[in-house]
């Protein structure tokens, strides 16, 4: 039997139409999520406290991203669920304790690696893209690829579970992956998963970057950043810092779940997770350097995400002891091409699915 894949669905319309339709298309899992009753809120916050610390968090978002709430609006209401516990579920930052300097904290469960390989790396000088994105199984079980075009906006694909997005891409060239990090600076202000929602939107690479350099943000992800021209901006960012990088001399850059950047070291707030995290960064960076120059491709990238060297942490995660996190779905993109493969579950042993912008008719189709 063939794995199962991740479903595509195409939308279009308003933000609060699009909205609506993730929200009967994806319902179970938003209501499941919105459910409050299942909420365990950290600190002994009261399911309200929550829901009132949720409406801080949008009084500094809705000024600068109202659309985000139209959408989001939208969804609730076609799920039948209340929009403030939606909105609550859009902020990861307020289901864990602070994470302050001087006190280690736990980050979340996903776990992500990341390689990027530009000319002189590749073959025919594309900028390609690769990611592993690690979370449960119930995560995988609940996870869609939704196609969205909202107004003027450009087109969009992106791989998530219900309304919450993971990595996406549009046709303007743009591609957007990246790895959750463990700041400890983080304050009410922007959501980082809604910030990647508001990069999608962009045109260009600057503005992905300004996007998730917002002086508003909450905290922020590692954003791995690419365009089809070759442009690559790794944004390895804090609430109220940030080092932008991009791919080294080589046409390499590789990112996992820990600050790397000299400036941004005092910002961790999970060292003991660092270090494993470190595992997977040198073996990406390794696998890497080990390909001849314009010997990159989609294929060579691929066979890459499903390397198991360092087992519990190599950089395709399977079940192991004392562990939840598993590699949920992969991606490979040739950003140039505008071509997206990507498949539910671990790379070595998934079906693989193919988006194209030039030709959606085609889409998700396996290959």
């Amino acid at each position: 039997m063939p794995a199962p894949t991740i479903p595509l669905l195409r939308f279009s319309g308003s933000y609060t139409e699009v909205g609506a339709a993730i929200g009967d298309a994806c319902r179970d899992t938003i209501v499941r999520d919105c459910d409050t009753g299942g909420w365990e809120p950290p600190l002994d916050r009261s399911i309200e406290d929550q829901l009132a610390l949720a409406d801080a968090y949008a009084d500094a978002t809705r000024p600068v991203m109202p659309w985000v709430f139209e959408e989001l609006e939208g969804c609730a209401e076609a799920a039948g669920v209340d929009p403030r516990a939606l909105w609550a579920r859009c902020i990861e930052e307020i289901w864990y304790e602070p994470r302050t300097p001087g006190r280690a904290g736990a980050a979340l469960t996903g776990r992500c690696s990341d390689l990027v390989a530009v000319a002189p790396a590749t073959a025919d000088g594309h900028t390609l893209t690769a990611h592993n994105n690690d979370m449960s199984r119930r995560y995988q079980d609940d996870l869609v690829a939704i196609e969205r075009t909202c107004g003027d906006d450009p087109r969009i694909l992106t791989i998530g579970n219900g309304i919450w997005i993971s990595v996406g891409w549009n046709d303007a060239g743009l591609n957007l992956t990246g790895n959750e990090l463990s700041p400890n600076d983080e304050r009410v202000g922007i959501p980082r998963e809604t910030q990647v929602r508001a990069m999608l939107r962009e045109r260009t690479l600057r503005g992905m970057v300004e996007v998730a350099l917002h002086p508003s943000r909450a905290s922020s992800y590692n954003n791995v950043l690419a365009d089809a021209g070759g442009g690559v901006a790794n944004v390895e960012g804090s609430a109220t810092d940030a080092e932008v990088t991009g791919a080294d001399a080589a046409g390499h850059l590789v990112h996992t779940n820990h600050y790397v950047c000299d400036a941004m070291l005092g910002y961790e707030g999970d060292p003991d997770y660092a270090e494993h995290s470190a595992v997977r960064y040198r073996r990406a960076a390794e696998l890497l350097a080990s390909v001849p120059e314009r010997g990159v491709t989609m294929d060579v990238l691929h066979g890459f995400l499903q390397d198991h060297e360092h087992q519990p942490d190599s950089i395709c995660r399977h079940e192991a002891p004392g562990r939840t996190t598993v590699t949920a779905f992969w991606c490979v993109a040739d950003v140039t091409a505008g071509a997206i493969r990507f498949g539910r579950g671990n790379p070595c042993d998934s079906t693989v699915q193919e988006y194209r912008f030039a030709d959606a008719s085609a889409a998700g189709h396996g290959a």
